[in-house]
This record gives C-alpha cells, structure tokens and sequence, in this order.
C-alpha cells in the first residue's frame, strides 16, 4: 500500500540537501505509531520520506499510520507477511529513495534536530564514514524519561571498542549510508528465524563497523521506549541473541587479537548474565556467571557486594515505610519532547585499569584500520576506473 504519489515523492526533494529515507519496521504498533510519526514528521531536517514497513500487524497499525499521512505526504505504508524486524529494514532499506537512511522503531521518539545533526555531520565527511549515531534517554509508556544511557562515545574506526562497548545501543539511533548498508547485505533475518531476534541491530552496526569508519554526535536525541511487552523486555531473548552476535563477528574476524576478543566475550557474557537474571531462568544465569568467575573474578565479588547493598537498602524502605504508614513519593519525571535541549554529556567515570583497557582497544582499532586502508584504497581506484570506462 502507497501513500505518497511519484509526484509527491518528487516534490520533497525541492528541500535543501540530500534526500533522507526514514525506515519504520512496525508490527502490532497501533499504541505509539502516531507518537513516533510525529517525531519523525517534526524534523527540522524537511528532506525525508518516511517509510513504515507494516510488518503483518494483526491491530489497527495500518490504520492509524493511514490517518497520519493523510497530513503528511511524505509518509509511504508498506505492507509485507510477518518476517520480522530485520526483514522489514531490509524492505525499507531497498525502497528507499534517500542517499541516506535512518531507523526509527515503532514506539521510539527522535528530538527534532537529530536527523539535520546527522546529516551535517556525515555531508563533511567522506564516504569512509558510513555512518552516524546520537545517543539516547530511556522513556516509558507516558514519554517520560527514565535514565540516561551510558555516555562511552568514540567515533572513526571502533569495531573492537564497540565489540565491548556496544556503543549505538538501540535502533533508533543510526544514520547511514544507503550504499553501504547494502554493501555489506542490510540486516540478518536469521536470528528472527532462530528465535533470537532482538539484537539484529548490534549485527549490523558491527558489520559496518569492520569495514567502514563511524561518526557520533554527543548527545541525547533519542527517546528509547521501554515497557513489557515490546522486544527489548524479552530478556531471555536479547542475552541469547547477544551472545550469537558477538560470537558469528569474532568467527567472521579471525584477524583480531586474544585480548579484544577475550574483552567482547567478557563484556557480552557480562550483559547477558543480567539479561538471563531478569527473565529469571536460573540455569542460563548460572553457566553465565560461572564463565565469568573464570575469567574476571572480582566482578562476582562486587556482584555480592551490591546485592548485599541492595538487600540493606530493601530492608531500610520497608522500615521506613511501616513506620510511616505511607508509601514514597512517586518521582516526577520529565518528559521526553521535542522542546527538551540536548544537554551535554558527561565523561563516564574512569578507573586507571578501565583507561588502560580502552587505551589498548584503541590501539587494536588503529592497527586494524591499517590494514584495512590498502584495501579501501584498491577498491576505490577500481570504481573509479569502472566509472570511467566506456
């Protein structure tokens, strides 16, 4: 199903700037689809058209995204079987007009400079830098904001540092090139089809990663919703898919040295203990947590230790509410808007073991960068080449 005519598609490119696809995969998204639309519809950048890929939705989804566009012709609905998320990227991803494209999930909100932020960023740079990524607030169901996400930044080529940090986060941070994401073949489908599905777009960002060099813009343009029911609360799910994902780009890498796969193992397994933990299954939790006693001891010691505190914490609340006969306070949070500015991000807390740590990743990234530029550089005469021939 189309909502935007050729001609309208035509008339969005009268914007400034290079066209810009927005991809929505949505199933079953009828209760913040209009949210989101809006977030995306907002942008200070005007160039885009906004492709929701409907993704066998048995709820009023189709409907809603319908009504949306109806004041917005740059939106276009897709209606495909369900195959899940990375599918329904994939789909946007090839019926795409921009040269460059964003994802946004179907219940997440984007501030509404983040596209134009984007998009200046990677217009300066060349086309070794596919990508670009902000980071995040989590909200809840009301749009409120939860926490922040950790602040680790880095930017140019980091395939081992985010092999540990993982620094994207969520898919609805990442604007890339639409030319590289099909050169290294879009999304992986298969972990849906395995029944892993969920980190698909930590697949992806490091297959980028390992080929091409990735900008960030420091600040929290992204409102990550999570709530029960949706992907990310399948935690069972996201620790095992973790787990596969980081193990298919190691096999894929032999090249990388012990120590940043031994830190992508620990660190990974480190995630998916408390991952297995909130599904509460008790026997995935324990194999993890013995693997990490092997190889990092001490974080099972500070495990103990802030469970201890949690415990003490746990007991003071209950005393002081008894006492009290009144529950605490709700805190008021504030809402995740398109009026919320950017604010700037803080440092993360370092140790002298963690600067070593990220230090020596650094180097590992330096040196993989090396190699790989005789690569790109070969590449880059015979397209130039084939360009030029007759």
């Amino acid at each position: 199903m189309l909502f935007a005519s050729d001609t309208d598609r035509r008339d969005v490119r009268h914007f400034n700037g290079p066209l810009v696809s927005v991809v929505i995969p949505a199933f079953n998204a009828s209760r913040y689809i209009e949210r989101t639309l809006r977030s995306a519809g907002r942008q200070t950048y005007r160039n885009l058209e906004i492709i929701v890929v409907d993704d066998g939705s048995t709820d009023d989804t189709a409907r809603v995204v319908e009504q949306v566009a109806l004041a917005d012709s740059r939106i276009r609905l897709l209606s495909t079987p369900n195959r899940g998320v990375a599918a329904a990227r994939n789909t946007g991803i090839r019926e795409a007009a921009g040269r460059f494209v964003a994802f946004l999930d179907a219940d997440d909100l984007w501030h509404h400079t983040k596209i134009e932020k984007q998009v200046n960023a990677l217009n300066r740079l060349t086309p070794q830098w596919a990508a670009v990524y902000v980071l995040h607030y989590i909200i809840n169901s009301d749009d409120e904001i939860l926490r922040s996400c950790r602040p680790d930044v880095a930017r140019g080529y980091i395939f081992a540092r985010h092999l540990t940090f993982k620094y994207v986060g969520n898919g609805s941070a990442l604007l890339v090139r639409r030319d590289a994401a099909l050169e290294i073949g879009g999304f992986d489908s298969s972990y849906a089809a395995a029944g892993i599905g969920g980190c698909e777009d930590l697949d992806f960002e490091l297959r980028l990663a390992a080929r091409y060099q990735i900008e960030v813009i420091p600040e929290r343009l992204v409102g990550y919703r999570q709530y029960p029911g949706n992907m990310s609360s399948n935690h069972l799910q996201m620790g095992r898919g973790a787990v596969e994902v980081i193990r298919r780009s190691l096999a894929a890498n032999p090249q990388l040295p012990q120590y940043a796969t031994r830190s992508a193992i620990n660190a990974t397994q480190k995630y998916a203990f408390w991952e297995f933990r909130q599904a509460r299954n008790t026997y995935l939790s324990l194999v993890t947590i013995w693997s990490i006693l092997k190889s990092e001891p001490s974080f099972v010691v500070r495990l103990a230790f802030e469970k201890c505190l949690r415990l003490r914490q746990h007991c003071h609340r209950l005393v002081t509410t008894t006492a009290t006969g009144r529950d605490p306070p709700r805190v008021n949070r504030s809402k995740f808007a398109q009026q919320i500015v950017p604010s700037s991000v803080e440092r993360p807390n370092e140790t002298a073991q963690s600067r070593r740590h990220l230090m020596r990743l650094t180097k590992v990234d330096a040196e993989l960068h090396s190699a790989l530029e005789p690569v790109a550089d070969r590449l880059g005469q015979a397209a130039k080449s084939q360009t030029r021939s007759p």
